[in-house]
């Protein structure tokens, strides 16, 4: 064999190896990359739901309507390790709602610390989902006034949700779950006003899986950011006592398979709750229960009362009767009509229709 040929066999087969290397290091370059991805999509959860509707409203004798866009929020969720986890909560037809993260400290579930911005944890609705809850205006008078969503002027609009540190956990096989939050008590996304803090404290015991009793209670002082018709003697820039408390139980027919959509369930939940803003104070109770009634079609009542300023007799009672229907998965269509009965002032009405869709 000529040194012209064994020279031409010696780089064809240099040639044939350096492919063979390059397509397996490109495999395997491959591989890690997928698996990569595998991983992290394991560890990512993705979430969003969007409510909106028409609204029709008969006060004074005057009637108006219109359509709306209620909620349309976006969520991620992170599992960092097994322990620690991040969540970013963004409401589109509004601000961002939560941003915090969790660390699981022991090797059970007994004892989790949140911090970052989050729902606080007064009251049995205000921590449940939009998604689940039965109303259209989501949460009763008093739960909306007292932990902060919105109709309190002294506090502003804040979603039910502060900035601050919690620790929580489930103890005695899971049938204690309890919650210690240490909250700025200003509200969202700003800073505080005043150097005092709120402190709120929530116990959840289910003595059987489909029953649980709930009672919370705040201890802590605003900080006004505007004036209120229940409550004229605390001024802009006035720091107040803004304490709560409140007690209430919930009830499901089942709770093994529950999905809202093939499987769903009869509840009832009620609360008795009240507050102290300055030297004014508020009280409320209401009963909420949904019942299936045929396959498509679960009918939905609530009677809710508040009293504002017990000291002026400022309450207000709002009977809601509906119906909803869940017609994929965690998505529904609701019609509710609600009467409101003020102690001064004439009944009024509100019929409402909505639309959710979630995933």
């Amino acid at each position: 064999m000529s040194t012209q040929t064994q020279s031409l066999k010696t780089l064809l087969l240099s040639a044939v190896m350096s492919c063979f290397v390059s397509q397996g290091f490109a495999q395997t370059q491959n591989k890690e990359a997928n698996d990569w991805l595998k991983e992290l999509s394991s560890r990512i959860e993705l979430h969003g739901y969007a409510q909106a509707g028409f609204t029709w409203n008969h006060q004074d004798g005057k009637h108006t309507n219109t359509f709306d866009l209620k909620r349309s929020l976006f969520w991620a969720k992170a599992r960092i390790t097994d322990r620690w986890s991040f969540l970013f909560m963004h409401d589109f037809s509004s601000v961002v709602q939560e941003f915090y993260t969790d660390y699981r400290i022991t090797n059970n579930k007994a004892l989790t610390v949140r911090i970052g911005q989050f729902k606080n944890g007064y009251t049995l609705e205000n921590p449940l989902s939009p998604t689940k809850v039965e109303l259209i205006s989501v949460l009763s008078q008093g739960a909306t006034y007292l932990a902060g969503c919105g109709s309190d002027p002294l506090f502003g609009v804040n979603y039910g949700r502060d900035l601050g540190l919690e620790i929580y956990g489930y103890l005695f096989n899971d049938h204690l779950y309890y919650e210690l939050q240490l909250m700025q008590g200003q509200g969202i996304n700003c800073k505080d006003r005043n150097n005092e803090k709120d402190f709120i404290a929530r116990l959840d015991y289910r003595p059987v899986e489909n029953w649980r009793i709930v009672a919370t209670g705040q201890l802590g002082r605003g900080h006004a950011i505007a004036t209120s018709k229940y409550n004229p003697g605390i001024a802009v820039g006035d720091n107040y006592v803004r304490n709560r408390w409140s007690a209430g139980a919930e009830w499901k027919s089942h709770t093994q398979g529950l999905d809202y959509w093939k499987n769903r369930c009869a509840s009832v939940r009620g609360e008795v709750l009240g507050g102290k803003d300055g030297d004014v104070n508020s009280f409320g109770a209401y009963m909420t229960a949904c019942v299936p009634v045929c396959k498509i079609l679960d009918v939905v009542g609530t009677v809710d009362y508040f009293d504002y300023n017990t000291d002026a007799k400022m309450q207000q009672t709002n009977t809601t009767l509906g119906v909803q229907h869940w017609f994929y998965r965690t998505c529904r269509a609701q019609l509710q009509y609600t009467l409101s009965s003020p102690r001064h002032g004439d009944a009024f009405g509100s019929l409402q229709a909505q639309i959710q869709v979630a995933f």
